[in-house]
């Protein structure tokens, strides 16, 4: 699947996201897809505080996750995000990566629909503001 933006982020495991065996509990590769999909956003100009202020919410409808390997106290976070789609809806891919290895541990892929928030009713296309933002970074 193409990529129309990407970004990286790097960050430590922390000890308050494993388990008793110093194994990153599964819930955690979310949050890391959460960190990176606000590294994205910020990077095109369009975080959460922006979405807000044009009026519109982008909550998740759909998240996918394959596991392959675990992440453990001690080893750094290599997050890459990559928006994959963007007129209709948010579509995001993820690999979250040991740092410190190289090795892949695991992908995801999540969709976020956009809703105006002053009437909670979705919308079957992003925000030409959005839009706009996300062009402007393809030139």
């Amino acid at each position: 699947m193409k990529a129309f933006v990407e970004e990286e982020i790097v960050f430590p495991v922390e000890f308050y996201d494993v388990d008793s065996m110093k194994v990153v509990w599964h819930g955690n590769y979310v949050k890391y897809m959460e960190k990176g999909r606000c590294a994205l956003l910020d990077k095109i100009g369009f975080g959460y505080l922006e979405m807000e202020k044009e009026g519109v919410a982008f909550p998740v409808v759909d998240v996918k996750l394959k596991y392959k390997k675990s992440l453990r106290f001690g080893d750094k976070v290599r997050v890459v995000s990559s928006l994959t789609e963007y007129e209709n809806c948010i579509k995001i891919s993820y690999e979250i990566y040991n740092a410190k290895t190289g090795e892949l541990c695991t992908k995801g892929e999540s969709t976020q629909m956009a809703v105006e928030i002053s009437s909670m009713e979705t919308k079957f296309v992003c925000p030409k503001v959005f839009v706009d933002k996300v062009e402007a970074l393809l030139k």
